[in-house]
């Protein structure tokens, strides 16, 4: 569908793309998702919280050399737990014996990446790679940041779970508002609220989020075919966000264990968990969240439950399981299929309104 204009609604004239389909930011998934989704027309995305930023000037060397067309680059801007060892050693005490079993010692070293929050690096990284947009999670970083980013020609999206978070969002000059849904998978972008329990459904948000602001809404959570953007569009979105969808795309290249988890999934094998990494996230219903929560006291602050879990995560792994892993998945798993990034993009773009 590449060059042809489909559906033109503010978001894409904004952006510049030709579909106003947005590739959700997935930790994980890197450039030949990212690309192929661009290429067809869509706002590819590229998770950067969990990248180096030599990282993320290689992923988005390699877009570049696959498409020239506009893409995406996500930050988190969450505040850093203060430490707290009584809470980190209560949590590897809860997960002894899952160590036990798989044959661990409780002191295993940790090897994974850090998510970082947003900062005066990443800035400076933004200046140098200027992407067309960059999608910010948990709020947004400082004003001074913020500008930065604007002086580096950038679009700049975040997300809101509320209205209230919405309005905050747009009086503080973002160009477009992520509504996400409480079905949406992976991790909730709240930031000014903590109740997980009281989250709202993409149906009831879209349209209240357009209602309250004068940026353009996209809308995110639970839409996985034509007819989840057709809804959208008919809500007030100006662009939608699909995340889950993509994972089953050969180009998002998930591990084998997630692969068959997807596949397998239906609509009530999703939950709201902070086991995995200390904030709430919607992920499928692994051994590790029916055991240890779904949402439970003992988990240390985001990100700091993920590191004690990731030794067990690369044991199981390596049997083919995905019990300890963090399996992001919205609710319309179900609806997904495995196909091509530029066909889902393609088969998406038929919910549009012409």
């Amino acid at each position: 569908m590449t060059g042809e204009t489909t559906g033109q609604t503010d978001f894409a004239r904004l952006v510049g793309i030709t579909v106003p389909i947005v590739q959700a930011p997935m930790v994980g998934p890197k450039a030949p998702l990212a690309a192929a989704v661009s290429a067809a027309g869509g706002l590819g995305s590229l998770a950067c919280a969990a990248l180096t930023p030599d990282q993320i000037r290689a992923e988005v060397a390699e877009i570049r050399r696959r498409t020239d067309a506009p893409f995406n680059l996500n930050f988190f801007c969450h505040e850093p737990p203060a430490p707290d060892a009584g809470r980190e050693a209560a949590w590897r005490r809860a997960l002894t014996p899952f160590y036990e079993e798989l044959g661990l010692a409780p002191e295993t070293p940790v090897t994974m990446a850090n998510r970082m929050p947003f900062d005066d690096a990443m800035a400076d990284l933004v200046a140098e790679l200027r992407p067309r947009v960059v999608s910010l999670h948990f709020g947004l970083p400082t004003e001074p940041l913020l500008r930065r980013v604007r002086a580096a020609g950038c679009l700049i999206l975040s997300s809101a779970t509320t209205v209230r978070e919405a309005r905050w969002l747009a009086e503080r000059g973002v160009d477009a508002v992520i509504a996400q849904g409480a079905e949406a998978g992976g991790h909730r972008g709240m930031f000014l609220t903590d109740a997980a329990a009281s989250q709202v459904g993409t149906v009831a948000l879209v349209p209240q989020i357009a209602d309250a602001v004068d940026v353009p809404v996209i809308a995110a959570g639970g839409i996985a075919d034509p007819r989840g953007v057709a809804a959208a569009f008919a809500l007030g979105a100006s662009a939608v966000q699909v995340g889950t969808a993509f994972l089953r795309c050969p180009e998002a290249g998930i591990s084998a264990p997630y692969r068959a988890a997807l596949s397998a999934a239906r609509d009530e094998d999703t939950v709201l968990t902070n086991v995995l990494t200390g904030r709430p996230a919607r992920s499928l219903l692994t051994r590790a969240v029916r055991e240890l929560g779904p949402l439970s006291a003992l988990a240390p602050a985001f990100p700091s439950a993920a590191p004690a879990l990731q030794p067990l995560r690369i044991a199981a792994e390596a049997q083919g399981s995905g019990d300890f892993s963090p399996l992001w998945s919205g609710q319309a798993v179900g609806l997904s299929r495995e196909r091509a990034a530029a066909e889902l993009t393609c088969l998406l773009a038929g919910g549009v309104p012409k």
